[in-house]
């Protein structure tokens, strides 16, 4: 049984524990549990020193707690993370897709360690785990189930693990996710210091846009108009302005000023857990980009059928309507669904052989704009990216060069030309010059 020693203090003692010593400074009540909270040290050895670096000891835990630098809770990581997306202001599509990931991942790794104890090895071993394998499996045989309750594998389709890595960018958002809720911790006293800030995290991986090429997207749009007319019109809409597929289900005919060929993106419209919402756009920003006259033409004659379908369903026309509505649904209070708009896309776009997916029509309309000199700001401005261009730089880096190489291609056209003696002049007038000197000598 262990012996206590006291050094005089209140707060703190010094304790044999068999051939060992043990510092024990009380830290105060935790804020959370309201439980007595202690530092404690373990120091080697019973004689002389060890008790005078025990002595040292006792005075450093002691003064770590006068100056608050110790944490003053043990709640676990999972309780932590509760707490902080019970109290963070997020967006709901924000919010959902955090949860996803504490539930999945972050919290059956993680969670029922103590938030003071969390550490950088911690969060570094997690990342390297999923880099190997997004479940962390131990690398023995094991089958993915399909089903939690009791199940028929067989009938089930229950397959034969397979390991497959975690991308880079997802390991990189489970890292933000745990990064934002141990700063909320630090705000809050619950720990001292986020580990996550010393922790490695992977590298951010360069962009690589795929944007279809001209004579791809020409057999899109062609193959849009031939399935329905007004899925015609929302390819090519995406395709001109470069609209995100959330933006374009939102737009309302107010929104489309023809008379000043222009049209305003304020917002978007998403699903969370089955239901949409409105909602701003993925920037915040209210956007007016302004439409060409082929594309006003093709909008005012979405608008005429539009128009006439909606009096053969005895529907008044309202401005307020949106402007694409699924064909099974052709009720247009009721906007297109983003989820529905990508998988008819990716459809019919395998039906013509073509790997690609409707936000590359975003890349097209970026890279077009660059490679065709339109300058970065503009560029950026329609695509509605912060940053002033940072991140249309980052993105299309390539392209960027490309228009780059064309401005000064097209700057040296305009140059004046120099007149340029033709090749070889100077030497063939010195060749009669040294021919005479051999003569002579």
């Amino acid at each position: 049984m262990a012996t206590a020693r006291t050094d005089g203090r209140a707060r703190g003692r010094i304790e044999t524990r068999g051939d060992t010593l043990r510092v024990v400074v009380y830290a105060g009540l935790d804020p959370v549990t309201g439980r007595r909270t202690y530092l404690r040290e373990k120091i080697e050895g019973t004689d002389k020193a060890a008790h005078r670096r025990a002595q040292k000891a006792l005075t450093r835990l002691a003064a770590e707690v006068d100056r608050a630098r110790t944490p003053t809770t043990a709640v676990s990581f999972a309780h932590t993370l509760d707490e902080w997306m019970r109290t963070a202001d997020l967006e709901q599509s924000t919010r959902d897709g955090y949860q996803g990931y504490i539930d999945r991942t972050i919290k059956p790794a993680l969670g029922d360690v103590a938030v003071n104890k969390l550490n950088a090895r911690n969060l570094e071993t997690l990342y390297s785990e999923l880099r190997r394998c997004r479940k962390r499996c131990d690398g023995s045989p094991s089958i993915d189930h399909r089903r939690k309750a009791e199940h028929d594998c067989q009938k089930a389709k229950c397959r034969q693990h397979e390991c497959t890595p975690m991308a880079a960018s997802t390991i990189r958002q489970v890292h933000s996710i745990i990064a934002r809720a141990l700063n909320t911790a630090v705000r809050w006293d619950w720990i001292a210091t986020n580990p996550a800030a010393v922790a490695a995290k992977p590298r951010q991986t360069a962009p690589e846009p795929k944007p279809p090429s001209p004579a791809e997207a020409a057999k899109l749009i062609d193959r849009a108009f031939e399935l329905d007319s007004a899925w015609g019109v929302l390819v090519w809409l995406v395709m001109t302005t470069g609209m995100r597929r959330a933006e374009v289900a939102a737009l309302r005919w107010s929104r489309i000023d023809f008379n000043g060929e222009m049209i305003e993106i304020r917002r978007s419209y998403v699903m969370s857990k089955g239901e949409g919402r409105e909602k701003d756009t993925k920037t915040h920003q209210i956007r007016r980009l302004a439409l060409d006259s082929e594309t006003v033409a093709v909008l005012r004659e979405h608008l005429a059928a539009c128009e006439a379908r909606y009096a053969e369903l005895g529907i008044e026309f309202d401005p307020e309507h949106f402007v694409f509505n699924s064909a099974r649904n052709p009720d247009p209070r009721r906007p297109y669904s983003p989820d529905a708009i990508s998988h008819r896309y990716k459809k019919m776009a395998a039906g013509l052989g073509i790997d690609t997916h409707i936000h590359a029509l975003r890349h097209y309309s970026a890279t077009e704009l660059l490679t065709a000199g339109i300058d970065l700001r503009t560029v950026a401005g329609r695509l509605g990216h912060g940053g002033g261009g940072a991140t249309t730089l980052r993105v299309y880096a390539a392209w960027v060069a490309a228009a780059d190489r064309k401005a000064a291609e097209l700057l040296g056209s305009r140059m004046p030309k120099r007149v340029r003696k033709p090749a070889g002049a100077n030497t063939a007038a010195r060749k009669p010059k040294s021919a005479g000197k051999r003569k002579a000598s």
